[in-house]
């Protein structure tokens, strides 16, 4: 099969209320479903785990599952809605963010949470099969278009890539620029892992105290102490967040934006280390995606951390990234892409990232 490839279109009308097995190959197997909800959702299983994909609904990663645990936060929602309100539907393990815009809207902005990009809809989706140099996988893949007259005309073309016996996600990103202008565009992927107590937070930050800022905290008035003693905490020591202690709630979240040193080719790395020596990761480009944002909330609605959600930008909004020139230009007719990677890791590949991570870090 090297070097050849087998592509399904979907089509919504494939995706009912029973469960139906709509491709297979090797250990790869691909089932079509509806939440009660009314979203159609592709569960895929691959020898190591499975992952569930929303194909026409942002093209989100919903859950995945390796080594006998769920990666995905705690979330209020048992399942996906059918909305494209960014807080309206909160759950997924991984979403794409950006657009026109990106982030929380700062005290100027107008634009809605995070942009265009989580829920669009997306059209002509293609559930492709083959292999490469690193065995036989499957690829979900689509094209969603957002348009606004006299502002802007793009296409998107997510993927994610998921091999045989594989725990890791790959993700690539292309966007066109459609209109007869530049294109002002950001970018950031939001992944969402359930934090783990006891864990270590290890990556190629050289230095919490100067490579980091932290956003502050909007606290209630009243907020509880337990609640403002962890941020003055990490006011003080940056690096103490770094350890994931069971009971100490971080309300309502806690953001830094970080740089991040990179190794061969660019590439920088995270890692959520348990105790049990496994973990979880993200490695990520940082000549395209600069920016290492590190969001966290833990509470009894929300439990989630965002190791590092790559991006172009810090995520304050469209007139902050404009102020600082984080914006990226697309040209008319040309086009951007970004790739990235994330998943689980076992105690032994766990060990050989933290001694890559430390050799990027300390040199």
């Amino acid at each position: 099969m090297s070097g050849r490839q087998v592509t399904l279109k979907l089509e919504p009308s494939l995706f009912g209320e029973r469960e139906k097995r709509i491709a297979f190959s090797g250990k790869l197997t691909a089932t079509a479903f509806k939440y009660p909800s009314g979203v159609s959702g592709l569960l895929m299983e691959n020898g190591a785990g499975s992952v569930t994909l929303l194909p026409f609904q942002g093209q989100q990663v919903w859950d995945a599952v390796f080594f006998d645990r769920s990666l995905t936060m705690k979330s209020m929602f048992d399942q996906p809605l059918p909305t494209c309100d960014y807080l309206g539907t909160y759950g997924a393990l991984f979403l794409h963010c950006g657009g026109t815009s990106m982030g929380n809207p700062g005290p100027t902005d107008t634009h809605p949470l995070h942009g265009e990009l989580p829920n669009l809809p997306h059209t002509e989706v293609q559930l492709v099969f083959g292999e490469d140099h690193a065995g036989a996988y499957f690829d979900l893949t689509g094209t969603a278009r957002t348009t606004r007259a006299f502002s802007h005309d793009f296409v998107s073309r997510p993927r994610v890539r998921i091999h045989e016996d594989s725990t890791t996600l790959e993700i690539v990103v292309e966007v066109e620029n459609r209109a007869g202008k530049p294109l002002p565009f950001l970018y950031l992927g939001h992944i969402n892992f359930r934090p783990v107590d006891g864990a270590r937070i290890i990556d190629t930050v050289r230095d919490d105290r100067t490579d980091a800022i932290i956003r502050e905290p909007k606290l209630a008035p009243g907020e509880d102490e337990a609640v403002a003693a962890y941020h003055r905490s990490i006011a003080a020591d940056p690096s103490s967040h770094r350890m994931l202690r069971g009971g100490v709630p971080v309300l309502p979240e806690l953001v830094l934006t970080m740089k991040a040193a990179s190794g061969a080719g660019g590439w920088a790395h995270a890692l959520q280390k348990h105790a049990d020596g496994s973990g979880d990761f993200v490695s990520w480009n940082v000549d395209e995606l600069p920016y290492a944002v590190r969001w966290m909330t833990r509470g009894p609605d929300q439990d989630a951390l965002g190791l590092v959600l790559p991006a172009t930008a810090a995520p304050d909004g469209l007139a902050a990234a404009s102020a600082n020139e984080q914006i990226v230009w697309v040209a008319p007719g040309a086009r951007w892409r970004t790739s990235f990677r994330f998943g689980a890791v076992d105690p032994a590949a766990a060990s050989d990232l933290e001694t890559g991570i430390n050799s990027i870090r300390d040199r």
